[in-house]
C-alpha cells in the first residue's frame, strides 16, 4: 500500500507520531492508501518555515515568481494524468474529467503568473503642490488554505497561485477525503525548484490541524472553500486575531427557465450542472423554476436526457458518473429524496442506487428529477450537494425571482432566456454573486467568482481575487 507524506520546509517529512489515515475508493470502498496525519507539531513546523520564508519571497522579483508558476503549471500538464489517477480513485469523478480539473489548475497557474504584472498602484493628487499621495500594494504574509475534496487540485491551485504570485507564503492543508492529488500536485512546486518554506502541505483532520492553523498567530489570511457551518467556526476563531478571510461557503443554487428560452439548450444545462460530478459542485443546480407554459416540455426533455447519462466505472473512458465521494454523502442524498417523496413529491427519473453487480459495493446513486415539489421539502431548501434537483412551475417573472432569492444562500443562480430585458432585470435583481446567462459554467479564472450572504466572504479569481492576498499601503510624501 502507497504511503504519502507532508511538504513541510522543503522536505516530504512524516508526522512526529508516525501515524497514517486510510484513503478510500468510493467506487469500492477498499482503502487504497495511507496519508501520514499531522497535527498542531507539524502545523507549528510550517508556519515558522513559511514565516521564515516570507521575507524573501515578498520581496522577490514578478519574473522570479512568474517563472516558478510556470515551471510548476509545466510539471502539472505534464504530470497530468498521474494525478488524475489518484483523484479518480479518492474522489470518484470519470478521469477524463479528472485529467481536465488537473489541466485546469495547471491554466490558473499560469493566469495569476501573469496577472500580478497588472497589479499597479496609485498615485492621489492633492490639493497643495508640495506633497503627493502614493498607494501600493504589498502581499498580506503568511496564508492558511484550507480546501474541499470535490474538485481537491483545481480549487487548490487557485489558493496557490494568486497566494505565490501576490508575494505570500502558505500552508496549505487538503482535506482528508482526497489529500494525495493535492500533494502530487505540490509535488510538482517542489520538483520547480520553490524556495523553502514558501509551500507548505500538511495533511490531518480538521481538528487537528485546520483549527491550529487557523488560529496560530503567525497566520495572517485564511482562505477557505467548504460548508457554511465550518466557515462559520473558523470565521470565529480568526477573528481572536483579525485574519483576512476569504470564505466561499454552501449555496442552494436556482435556474429559472423562461417560457421563450431555447428549451433545448436549458435543459442541456439543466444535465450538466444538476448532475456532473455526481451534483457535488458549489454551483451545481438545486433547484428549478419553469414558467408553467412550457414546465411540461421542459421536464419531459430534462428526463429523456438525464437518462442518457451513464454511471459506472470511472476509468472507462465512456462514463459520465461515478460514484459519490462517501457515505455520508450518499446519506444525505437519500434522506432529502425520502423526504421530498414523504411530502408529496414525484421520483420522475432515478431515486435509487443503480442495479447491477459493479454498484453492489461504493457510493452510487442514479441522477434523480423530483417534480410536484414544495419549499418545504429540504432538497429546495438544503444544499443537497448530491444527484438530485427539483423542479417547480412558476406563473410570473416576480414569483420566480421572489423563489429564486428565497434563501440564506448567494452563490450563484442560472436564468434561460432569449429576452435581453427579462436577462438584464433577472440578472440584476438577483441576489447571488455570480449569475448565469443561457449558460451554466459561471466560473472564469480571469474573473471573480463573489460569494454572497450565508455562502461567503470576499472570492477567489481575477485580478481582484489576486487583491484577496494583498494589503493597502498609502505613503504621503513632502516634497
Amino acid at each position: 500500500m502507497e504511503r504519502f507524506l507532508m511538504f513541510i520546509d522543503g522536505g516530504w517529512v512524516e508526522a512526529s507520531g508516525k501515524e497514517y489515515f486510510g484513503v478510500e475508493n468510493p467506487a469500492t470502498e477498499e482503502v487504497f492508501a495511507e496519508v501520514s496525519s499531522g497535527g498542531a507539531g507539524e502545523v507549528e513546523r510550517a508556519v515558522q518555515a513559511a514565516h521564515r520564508a516570507f521575507r524573501e519571497w515578498s520581496e522577490s522579483s514578478l519574473d522570479d515568481r512568474r517563472s516558478l508558476l510556470r515551471r510548476a503549471a509545466e510539471l502539472v500538464e505534464k504530470r497530468a494524468e498521474e494525478i488524475a489517477r489518484y483523484l479518480t480513485m479518492e474522489q470518484g469523478k470519470p478521469f477524463k474529467q479528472s485529467v481536465n480539473e488537473v489541466m485546469n489548475a495547471a491554466y490558473a497557474l499560469r493566469y495569476f503568473s501573469e496577472e500580478i504584472f497588472r497589479v499597479y498602484g496609485q498615485v492621489i493628487p492633492l490639493p497643495d503642490r508640495e506633497h503627493d499621495s502614493v498607494v501600493i500594494w504589498q502581499p498580506v504574509g503568511v496564508v492558511a488554505a484550507i480546501t474541499p475534496w470535490n474538485y481537491p487540485v483545481q480549487l487548490l491551485s487557485w489558493k496557490v497561485g494568486a497566494a505565490l504570485a501576490a508575494g505570500c507564503t502558505i500552508v496549505a492543508k487538503p482535506p482528508s477525503y482526497t489529500p494525495i492529488s493535492p500533494i502530487k500536485f505540490i509535488e510538482c512546486f517542489a520538483d520547480a525548484g520553490v524556495p523553502r518554506g514558501v509551500v507548505n502541505v500538511v495533511t490531518g483532520s480538521g481538528r487537528n490541524v485546520g483549527e491550529y492553523l487557523v488560529t496560530h498567530p503567525l497566520v495572517r489570511k485564511v482562505t477557505f472553500t467548504g460548508s457554511t457551518e465550518v466557515g462559520k467556526r473558523i470565521m470565529s476563531l480568526a477573528a481572536q486575531s483579525l485574519k483576512r478571510l476569504t470564505l466561499e461557503l454552501g449555496n442552494q443554487t436556482p435556474m429559472i427557465v423562461f417560457d421563450d428560452a431555447d428549451i433545448e439548450l436549458a435543459v442541456k444545462g439543466a444535465v450538466r450542472r444538476s448532475f456532473r460530478n455526481m451534483g457535488q459542485i458549489c454551483n451545481s443546480i438545486n433547484r428549478i423554476y419553469v414558467e408553467k407554459s412550457v414546465y411540461d416540455v421542459f421536464l419531459e426533455k430534462f428526463v429523456e436526457e438525464a437518462k442518457k447519462l451513464r454511471i459506472g466505472d470511472p476509468f472507462d473512458p465512456g462514463t459520465d458518473l461515478g460514484p459519490m465521494s462517501s457515505r455520508d454523502s450518499l446519506k444525505k442524498v437519500v434522506e432529502h429524496v425520502e423526504d421530498a417523496v414523504t411530502r408529496g413529491a414525484k421520483v420522475i427519473c432515478g431515486g435509487k442506487r443503480p442495479d447491477g453487480e459493479l454498484f453492489r459495493k461504493g457510493y452510487w446513486y442514479e441522477p434523480t428529477i423530483l417534480a410536484d415539489v414544495t419549499h418545504e421539502m429540504k432538497v429546495m431548501r438544503e444544499e443537497t450537494f448530491g444527484p438530485v434537483v427539483g423542479v417547480m412551475a412558476f406563473e410570473s417573472f416576480e414569483q420566480a425571482l421572489k423563489w429564486a432569492n428565497q434563501t440564506e444562500y448567494g452563490l450563484v443562480a442560472y436564468v434561460y432566456t432569449t429576452s435581453l430585458k427579462i436577462a438584464r432585470e433577472a440578472a440584476r435583481r438577483l441576489e447571488f454573486g455570480s449569475v448565469g446567462i443561457n449558460n451554466v459554467d459561471v466560473t472564469s479564472v480571469e474573473a471573480p467568482y463573489p460569494a454572497w450572504k450565508e455562502s461567503g466572504l470576499g472570492h477567489d479569481l481575477g485580478r481582484s481575487g489576486l487583491m484577496q492576498y494583498l494589503e493597502t499601503k498609502h505613503i504621503k510624501i513632502h516634497y
